[in-house]
């Protein structure tokens, strides 16, 4: 058995290193690969470090299995497939090997020179450090073109984000071929340049060294600025508990004061770092529960000074062309679980954040007023942050919903986003058909997001919302080139509705589930085009019971509906690549679409009784009556009937309290419908 992706076949990981994180990344292969019969092989010079890795790991597929993440199988095939030693013979067969052992450049270098002399030459060499330049780390190396850094956050096993930095030296379908396949195992891989620090850890050890100066200045106490930095950032913790969590003062420490030379001469390790080093100390924090009490200017003076910093430093890696806006974005909110630093200057204003870094500027010497937040700054314009990604492949455009932390959950600016690229694809001549799919394997797309229909208040507003939404999927329709839709993972609601606009849809087989239209269980009805869509794809029978029941379906019940047209046997990556091979196809006329009629259909008179427990009866007559009433007539007027009905839904009382117990209780639970 292996784990086979991409024309690249893995029976044996390796990981080099038994400390704090070796062992996590060992629990997380071991996690999404054990199951394909990989092996991973953790090696350490140090038989206590192997014991202590070993406990580490057991210890936390036990605590899965009790949880209920892992059974009990799965938990036994997760451990077995570990196996810990200080042979580094085991690992010359290989076929992937990650070292994490400690950040020393020239230990790195002993490592790597040793792996190549016992490994075959296609071994995939990549280094887990948080700070060197892969050219750096294999300088000594005769192929180059298989080694890149993969920069995991801690903890490991957990945080879905990863770096993947790649030297000028290796080889662009080696990084494409990493980027894909973190994906596919579950992380949100983002590719950065090779800059000392990469992106993201001179934000984490920025905002660090910007708390450390407010205490040695005496500003604040340490207590005091944890406090403040959770309300003025967003973050979970403060700067200092997060040092203390992650260990983390040695590795910053030099990470710092190498940062004053390799990027700009504010950074620095503050002398109270380098104190807490030499003592071993960690910082003072507020305890659990505790409450700190911050005079309101001290407050004040400490919110303006880390978010000068926060929105500088990360202004400052965007211009320095190692990571993009949205990529930045995206990873820092997910990685270091801070307010992403590019929509909360939108959200502040890019004048008030451009006025913040200059104050912030004037007190710190050598700290920079990046270019990319003047230019926004002086004229109060936002950045533009995309959530829909493209990439053209020989006349093919491959869009990518990427919304990991919503499950690519469409909102207003998703849904304009699409209409824009949609339009833009349209007009593209060298585009010749189109490939839409969603980021990662867990959504397609998990359907509309309820924060965005909780801000619809009268009848007006949701024909209106229901209308916008229609509008954006119609582009898709109209786009007058071939469409084929990826289902990546499960589609429901507005994510459903955008699938079926496609004229071809494909599915990973083993989804158990696939599709579905739960908008009756928050008391609406589907808006964006499912009660006209869906009767004309899978007949009237099927679609009520999905639409008017809000059940889901799997990938081999869509097949059988008609709702997709093939199912892939594969990971996500197979997925998208037999979704590029359909539309080339169907591009030069080798394949034709079944196509979705336009005009009316087939209609009953009326639909069958269902029990439909607690789901709102106000709610299903008027699901009933768009379904029944618009397939009566063209497919355009059914989408203005149900756009009508969309806002009489949303005049119920019934809809209020479907969403408003969705937010406040989760999707699991059953709203209280009193149906009126």
């Amino acid at each position: 058995m292996a784990y086979e992706f991409q024309g690249r076949r893995l029976q044996k990981v390796g990981v080099i290193g038994s400390g704090q994180i070796g062992p996590d990344i060992a629990l997380y292969f071991s996690k999404v690969l054990a199951r394909s019969g990989v092996s991973i092989v953790v090696v350490d010079v140090a038989e206590a470090a192997l014991e202590k890795g070993r406990q580490k790991l057991h210890k936390k597929v036990d605590r899965g299995q009790e949880s209920g993440a892992f059974d009990a199988d799965w938990a036994a095939s997760m451990k077995e497939a570990v196996t810990f030693t200080t042979d580094y013979g085991l690992v010359e067969d290989a076929d992937f090997i990650v070292e994490a052992a400690t950040e020393d450049k020239a230990l790195k270098g002993r490592i790597f020179a040793d792996l190549e002399r016992r490994c075959r030459p296609e071994t995939i060499f990549a280094s887990n450090s948080s700070h060197l330049e892969p050219e750096r780390i294999f300088e000594g190396l005769e192929n180059k073109g298989r080694t890149v850094v993969i920069h995991y956050f801690f903890p490991a096993e957990r945080n879905p984000i990863v770096e993947v930095v790649p030297s000028a030296d290796t080889a662009p379908a080696l990084t494409r071929w990493l980027m894909d396949f973190y994906e596919a195992i579950g992380k949100v891989p983002i590719e950065a340049g090779s800059r000392y620090g990469y992106a993201i850890d001179p934000i984490f050890e920025g905002l660090f060294l910007a708390a450390a100066l407010l205490a040695e200045k005496g500003v604040a106490t340490t207590k005091q600025i944890d406090s403040v930095a959770t309300k003025a950032l967003g973050l979970t913790v403060g700067p200092f508990t997060a040092m203390n969590l992650t260990g983390g003062n040695p590795i910053t420490n030099v990470g710092l004061d190498n940062y004053t030379t390799l990027i700009h001469s504010w950074y620095r390790s503050p002398q109270s770092l380098k104190d807490a080093v030499a003592e071993g100390r960690a910082w003072e924090v507020p305890s659990r529960g505790e409450t700190i009490e911050v005079p309101a200017d001290v407050a004040s003076q400490v919110t303006d000074a880390l978010r000068g910093a926060y929105f500088g430093i990360c202004s400052e890696i965007v211009d320095s062309g190692i990571a993009t806006i949205d990529d930045l974005d995206m990873a820092v909110e997910i990685a270091l679980d801070l307010k992403a630093p590019f929509r909360f200057m939108n959200q502040l204003g890019t004048g008030e954040a451009l006025r913040l870094v200059k104050e912030y500027a004037a007190d710190n010497p050598g700290f920079p007023v990046p270019k990319l937040l003047e230019q926004h700054g002086k004229n109060g314009t936002p950045f533009v942050i995309h959530n829909v990604m493209r990439r053209d492949d020989d006349g093919v455009a491959i869009l990518t919903i990427r919304r990991p932390k919503a499950l690519n959950a469409l909102d207003q600016k998703v849904f304009d986003e699409l209409r824009d690229t949609f339009r833009a694809i349209r007009d593209d001549s060298s585009v010749k058909a189109v490939v839409l799919t969603g980021f990662g394997v867990k959504a397609f797309v998990s359907g509309a997001d309820v924060r965005f229909l909780a801000k619809i208040e009268n009848e007006a507003q949701g024909t209106a919302t229901s209308r916008d939404s229609q509008d954006a999927i119609d582009c898709l329709q109209d786009i007058g080139k071939p469409t084929v839709c990826a289902y990546n993972g499960l589609a429901f609601g507005g994510g459903n509705e955008l699938a079926m606009a496609c004229d071809v849809r494909i599915a990973r087989k083993d989804l158990a589930v696939l599709a579905g239209q739960p908008e009756v269980n928050l008391g609406i009805l589907p808006g964006a085009g499912g009660t006209q869509r869906l009767p004309r794809i899978i007949g009237f029978e099927n679609a009520a019971k999905m639409i008017r029941l809000g059940r889901p379906i799997s990938a081999e019940k869509a097949l059988e509906y008609g709702l997709v047209d093939e199912l892939v046997d594969g990971s996500v990556g197979e997925l998208r690549m037999r979704a590029i091979e359909i539309a080339r196809e169907l591009a030069s006329g080798a394949r034709k679409a079944k196509g979705m009629p336009r005009e009316p259909i087939d209609t009953p008179a009326s639909l069958p009784e269902l029990d439909l427990g607690h789901l709102s009866k106000a709610v299903d007559a008027l699901v009933c009556a768009a379904m029944l009433e618009g397939g009566r007539e063209s497919l355009a007027r059914g989408l203005e009937i149900e756009a009508e009905k969309f806002g009489k839904v949303c005049a119920t009382k019934d809809m209020r309290i479907g969403v408003d117990n969705f937010l406040k209780n989760g999707p699991r639970s059953k709203a209280e419908f009193v149906h009126e």
